[in-house]
Formats: C-alpha cells, structure tokens, sequence
C-alpha cells in the first residue's frame, strides 16, 4: 500500500460525497434541505460499507449505512436503479428524514460486457413534509401512522425510468406537492453526480486499484480507532446528561453512557439511561441516534487526525 496514494484516494472519494451534497443543496426547493442544509451523502462500496461521507448530518453517520445494508438485502438491484425509503425499522431516523439508495455499475458503450457493480452512493434530506397529522410532520403523535407515510425500500428508478405510480402515491400523501418533487429530484440528481465521478475515478485509475484502496481506507479507519483505543487504560468510563424534559411534562430525562474499554475494544452500554418515554415528539428508533453518536464521537472528537468516515471505526 503506498500512504500517499491512500491519501489521494481519501481525498477522491471524499470530494465524490461533497460534491454530492453540493448539487443536492444548489438544486432543491425547500429551505430546509437548501438553508438549513438537513442532508447527508456518501460513498459506499459494493459490500455496503461506508468509504466516504461528506461533513453533512452526524446524525446521519450511524444510520444510514443501516439503511443502504436495508436496501442492499431487499431489492435486487440493477442499472439505472435507485431505492428510496424513510423507514425507522429498516435504518431510518423520523420519517421525514428519506434515504436514496443507487448502484454504480461499469459502462460498456458497446454493451457488449455484462454491467458489473462498483459502488453505491447514497444520500439522506429532511423534507419538509412526509405527510401525517401535523403539518411539517414533526407534530404531536404517540404513533408512527401520525407521523406521516411510512417507505420500505422500493424502486423508485427502475433500469432508468422514474416508477410513476409510486411517485404518485408518495406524493399523494404529502403536503406542498411541488416543493416535495422539486426535493425528491434533487436527491435523485445528486445521485447521479456520484455515480458520474466514480465512473470517471474508474476509468482513469481502474478499478482494480480504486477499489483496493477503498478497502484500505475501510482498514486503515479500524486501525486508527483500535490505536486509539489501547492508548486509553482499561478500565470503565461513565458519564450522564440530562434533556431539559421530555415535552409531555417538566421532569428531566437522563442520558447516561458507561464506556469499558478492554485493549483495543470497547463496550459502549446506554442501559443507564432513563426508560422509554410516552413523549408525543420522539420517534426515532434509539438505537440509530445510539449508533451515530457513538460513531461520530469516536470518528471526530477522539481521532487525531480524524479518521476517514468508513463503516470500521464502529467494528
């Protein structure tokens, strides 16, 4: 492996995912995808890994690998595919928060060689609205059907071609149709100015060596935390802190985390933590926000210099 060239990989795919969220960012209708900037986009290899993620969302670090794994293990995916879904129990946040899941596959212009999968890019917005009781859809429910409408992994792009009935159905079940299109689009759009640089990466490099290093970035990321790790006595670490209340009443609710590190392992444990909670506003599943604050926590505030933003630092 050759440290300078592992650099200028990082760097590669890195600027695939940035310019990513840059073209979601430039060509969506919604203030909240286009100002507030709630949206995520990253690289993956074919295994479902996380090579690279543009310095977007840290909510969104932990769980959307979850979702493309989700994708990945429910649809058979072919050229010119891309997989929406929102869903909390396939890997979701809220159900504002929709993923978009496509393959990259080799190019024949002669068409004469089998497409081979190289890579999948994915990115993640908060729209503005997903339907449900509330307009915004972040309103009171004690359900998820409240919330709004709720997406398995399905096509949305199939071999290239937009599913108009499933698009209409989403839609049909949203507020401001045309600011949720013009969202929906530019997620799509993004999406395809990754799979375009990554094609173009391939056909300079090969893809032989793009993907050799993507492992090594992957491996490299694991080494750094497990580094980190053993440079950390063993022994139990324990903090709390509290939310102001849950929303229904004035009480605070803890967070508490015991960390046991052992050599170059760690035991992260939130079982201290105050239990499940009746509040009308919290409807993630705990164990995304679990996952992604342990994963950028120890991606970026412990990392010196940071670790890439693969799946390992996790592992």
């Amino acid at each position: 492996m050759d440290s300078i060239k592992l650099e200028i990989y990082r760097s590669i795919y890195s600027s695939v995912a940035e310019e990513m969220g840059m073209s979601l960012r430039r060509t969506a209708f919604s203030p909240n995808i286009k100002e507030r900037r709630d949206y995520s986009c990253a690289v993956f290899d074919r295994q479902g890994r996380v090579i690279a993620q543009g310095d977007h969302m840290p909510v969104h670090l932990g769980s959307m690998p979850m979702s493309v794994k989700a994708a990945i293990g429910s649809c058979e995916m072919e050229p010119g595919d891309i997989v929406v879904l929102n869903d909390p129990y396939a890997g979701g946040t809220h159900l504002p928060d929709v993923t978009m899941v496509m393959p990259v596959f080799s190019r024949d212009q002669k068409k004469t060689v089998k497409p081979r999968l190289l890579f999948f890019v994915a990115n993640r917005a908060h729209h503005a609205d997903i339907g449900g009781s509330t307009p915004g859809s972040m309103g009171s429910a004690t359900e998820i059907y409240q919330e709004g409408i709720r997406i398995p992994p399905i096509k949305l792009v199939r071999r290239g071609e937009l599913v108009g009935d499933i698009f209409n159905l989403l839609l049909a079940n949203v507020r401001g149709r045309e600011e949720r299109e013009g969202d929906f689009a530019a997620q799509m759009g993004a999406l395809q100015v990754g799979g375009d640089r990554l094609l173009e990466v391939v056909e300079r490099y090969g893809f032989n060596e793009a993907d050799r290093y993507a492992r090594y970035l992957v491996d490299y990321a694991a080494r750094i935390m497990r580094l980190k790790l053993e440079s950390i006595p063993d022994g139990t670490y324990q903090a709390q802190e509290f939310l102001d209340n849950d929303g229904e009443t004035d009480d605070p609710v803890r967070i508490a985390v015991s960390i046991t590190i052992s050599g170059d392992g760690a035991r992260v444990d939130f079982s201290g933590s105050a239990r499940k909670l009746q509040a009308r506003s919290m409807r993630s599943r705990p164990s995304q926000f679990q996952r992604s604050i342990t994963f950028f926590d120890a991606s970026s505030g412990a990392m010196c210099p940071p670790a890439p933003e693969s799946s390992n630092p996790s592992k």
